[in-house]
Order: structure tokens, then sequence, then C-alpha cells
């Protein structure tokens, strides 16, 4: 199938578009700008784009985002330390974001002739994010279905929903994503920090997968303290 990937420039989204790169034909990668907090995880879905000879569309949708108040990722709010499945990293939600998002992808689908949109929303984001659960995506395919009747049919390919961030190392390793040019962390600085919720994951993540972690963090134990309380162990 012709294939958009959704690319962050994260590790998900990234190993996404090796995967589908690999699987499927990748039509392109496109990357929003809603206001977050920093745009250097934009430059890595740019480099991944590059690398695999495809287009990259950076979608500005920030005078949508910054209307989106109340997240750390997009206003003057400190990102928690810790885990995920803390309730203190709700404050991390944008809302309603891969919805507008994903409707802005399924329209340069339709337009582009595309036959599939891939998100790298993951079982592990189930806890925080409505909009990575399973029952979105399935709502969202039957919206779409609707709205792009008798012109275009374009299926929404999430094929980590049901999985852990581990197997999504494991999966990227498989495709050889270059891990060191994804960027994880939702603080922006020199290095990813190693203590948000996203660090804490994707360091956890090649632990649990037993694949070495090539990243540079600012704290690169901090994980260990962070997941102690939560048996960090497969499910």
């Amino acid at each position: 199938m012709k294939t958009l990937v959704v690319c962050s420039g994260g590790l998900d989204s990234v190993s996404l578009a090796y995967k589908i790169a690999a699987e499927q034909t990748l039509i392109g990668l496109i990357s929003f700008n809603y206001g977050q907090r920093h745009s250097k995880e934009v430059d890595f879905a740019a480099k991944a784009a590059a690398r695999l000879g495809v287009p990259h569309d950076i979608i500005d949708i920030n005078p949508i985002g910054k209307h989106l108040t109340g997240s750390a990722l997009t206003d003057d709010v400190d990102v928690p330390d810790g885990h995920y499945a803390e309730e203190t990293m709700k404050i991390t939600v944008v809302p309603n974001r891969n919805a507008i998002m994903l409707t802005i992808a399924f329209g340069l689908a339709a337009a582009r002739q595309a036959d599939a949109v891939a998100v790298a929303v993951h079982g592990g984001d189930h806890f925080i994010y409505p909009d990575c659960r399973p029952g979105f995506i399935n709502a969202f395919q039957t919206m779409q279905n609707a709205a792009l009747e008798g012109y275009a049919s374009v299926t929404l390919l999430a094929p980590f929903v049901e999985v852990p961030k581990s197997e999504i190392v494991r999966e990227g390793a498989k495709y050889d994503t270059p891990f060191a040019d994804t960027w994880s962390c939702y603080k922006g600085g020199a290095k990813q920090c190693g203590r948000c919720g996203t660090c804490v994951e994707r360091r956890e993540a090649f632990h649990l997968a037993g694949i070495n972690d090539p990243t540079e963090y600012e704290d690169p134990d901090f994980w260990k303290t962070a997941t102690a309380g939560f048996e960090a162990r497969e499910v």
C-alpha cells in the first residue's frame, strides 16, 4: 500500500517509518508544528525522510495549537519527571491532538491517492492518552470511511497500538532504524534529559528489549528509580 507516515521524529514514529518502508510503499513523512515547546524532534523527522529518500511535509497548525491550552507540552508549565504510569503525566495531554493531526493526514493521503496513513501510537500510551487507544483508532477509521465515502479509501495503520514500547525497539532494530537519530525528550535540551516520562519510557524499553540504547541522556540512570515502583518488565 502507498502509505504516508505521521512522524514526530521520535523513536516510535521513526521506527514505524522504517518498518513501513520495508513492508509497504512509503511515499512520505508528515510532521506537525502544533506549538510544542521545542521543535528539535521535527529536525529528526527530516533526517529520517532524507535517509529514506521520501518527501517530508511539515504542517503548521500552531494557530490551532495555541488554543489547546493546559498542557506541559504547549504551555509554560514544567514537564514532570517520572514514569508514564503516574497521574502527574496527564499534564502532558494536548486535547484532541491525534484526532486533529490524523484528520489532516487523511486529507493529504486522499489528495495524493495514498492507500494508508500510519501512526505510531502504542500500548504504553493507553494510560495517559485517550487518542492513542484501540477504541480511538477504530472509531477514527469509521469516521474517515464516512468522510471520504465515494472519493477515497484510506486505511489507518497502527501496528504498535497493542504492543509495549520494547516491541517497537525490537521492530526498529529489525529494520536498522538509526535510534541515535531520534528525539523523544519533552524538554528539548542539548541532550535528552533522561528524567521526563518519555525519556524514562524510552530507556526502559531498550532495557526490556535487550538492545543497546545509543542515546545520550543528561541523567542516564534516573529511569531505574522511576520504574522501580512499576515493575519494569514485559507485559
